[in-house]
This record gives structure tokens, sequence and C-alpha cells, in this order.
């Protein structure tokens, strides 16, 4: 296993993530939705091949955002698959941490992957019902 880990880059999310996102039948965030315009966040890589990827919204407050956590649905190699999820979730972590950050606000619905977080020390906040945006 040869996982790296290296920050996005402007062509990841026209190259790489919007068909990640196609493949999970999810709703890509436009890319100015995205921090930094879709740069400020990380991918792992298995040798060559992207694994995963996810951002960090930095604020005007002591906390860090963590987000967007999104991997290839076809990447099927056990177990480095899970060690790529878990390495990128630890490495967002170490980025906000040596950033200033005190606190990490990570908004997960799905159960395998709140796992990992719990892994890393994230403690369960209020169960959410509804995600409200406004485009304007």
């Amino acid at each position: 296993m040869s996982l790296v880990v290296r920050p996005l880059t402007d062509k990841d999310y026209e190259e790489i993530l919007l068909g990640w996102w196609k493949e999970w039948d999810w709703q890509a965030p436009p890319k100015d939705f995205l921090p930094n315009n879709g740069m400020n966040g990380l991918m792992v890589l298995d040798g060559d091949i992207p694994v995963c990827a996810g951002f960090i919204y930095m604020t005007n407050s002591a906390v860090s955002w963590v987000d967007w956590i999104i991997s290839s649905k076809t990447y099927r190699k056990k177990p480095t698959r899970k060690e790529a999820i878990r390495l990128l979730i630890g490495s967002l972590s170490d980025v906000c941490e040596q950033s200033g950050s005190r606190y990490i606000y990570a908004l997960i619905k799905n159960t395998p992957l709140i796992e990992v977080y719990k892994e890393f020390g994230y403690i369960k906040g209020d169960t959410y019902n509804s995600e409200m945006i406004k485009v304007i």
C-alpha cells in the first residue's frame, strides 16, 4: 500500500471529483460553493490512483469546517479503501489543528464515515433534520 496525500489542484474538480459525485448519484456542489473555489482540501491516492478527497473551510473564528468527503465508487481495494479514508480524515484534521483552529466541525450522514471521525476524537453534536441553503 502506497497511499499519499496531496493538496487539491485546480483541475481536480472537473477531472476527478465531478465524476465521483456522479458515480454516487449525488448532486455536486458548484465549484464556487467549495472553499477556495474547490482547492482548499486534500486528496488521497493509492500510487497514482485517486481514492478520496475532502475540503476544509477556514472561518473567522476558532472553527474549521471539514466537509464534502467524496471517494471513487469504483475503487474497492480492501482494506486500502478504508485506510485511505482514515488517512484523509486524519490529514484534514491535522491541517485544521496546524492552522490554529480549536474546533473542527463536520456535518456527516454516512454511518461508516461517522465511525471514522470518532476514531479521531470527534464527538457527536446535535442531530440535524434539514440542510438549508439559499442561492442568491
